[in-house]
């Protein structure tokens, strides 16, 4: 089983019995809704991604991506080809490292604002920077024949989760609310052990993936 947009409003109509026209145009609301619960609660590879950055000499600011929401690691090839890895710290600690405008090869970075990393020192010369992040993946609300990574691969997990939603905002009674949270957390469970991991092993290094049976 799997979802579409289109597919998952209808079954969230057929779960819930409801098709009142209010109910209806809220449903992008409580699957996006769903679709945040598990992005919080679930570390997947899905929510990582890698983007290539230029920055230039004596810029001390690189571009953040749009849907960026934080870091696994910053990396360029420094004139001799080798990988150097920046640590994150503090804007205040890259401030006093280096108070003024020197450049070199950029050690450290911060989050300067949403929309730039401050680099530490400044480049001294043009590098293309390496980032792997944490980041927000399109939802399959997009549009109507939309899918998703969380449509395909985890449908009861997505479904649940937006019952839930739908049944708070029908106000509906606390039992069914409970039952289809009860059912999302035994899904969202099931979720993590595969993203946090059998999908992280190498089972000829590491040996299979024991857990107790539930």
């Amino acid at each position: 089983m799997s979802f579409t947009f289109t597919t998952l409003k209808q079954a969230i109509q057929d779960f819930t019995e409801n098709s009142e026209t209010s109910f209806v145009n809220n449903l992008p609301v409580f699957i996006r809704t769903a679709e945040e619960r598990i992005l919080k609660f679930v570390d997947l590879d899905f929510f990582r991604k890698n983007v290539t950055a230029s920055a230039t000499a004596d810029n001390k600011f690189l571009s953040v991506p749009s849907d960026y929401l934080s870091s696994f690691s910053l990396s360029y090839d420094d004139s001799s080809g080798n990988k150097q890895f920046l640590l994150l710290k503090d804007v205040n600690f890259l401030q006093t490292y280096i108070p003024s405008a020197s450049s070199g090869l950029p050690k450290y970075y911060a989050n300067f604002d949403v929309n730039n990393f401050l680099l530490s020192p400044a480049p001294n010369a043009n590098y293309v920077f390496e980032l792997h992040y944490y980041y927000r993946p399109a939802s399959i609300t997009t549009d109507d024949s939309g899918t998703s990574w969380l449509g395909t691969n985890a449908p009861n997990t997505l479904l649940y989760g937006s019952l839930v939603e739908a049944y708070i905002y029908m106000k509906g009674e606390g039992d069914v609310v409970k039952m289809y949270e009860d059912r999302f957390q035994e899904s969202i469970m099931r979720l993590k052990n595969y993203g946090e991991g059998v999908e992280n092993i190498d089972a000829y290094r590491n040996g299979l993936l024991r857990v107790q049976r539930t």
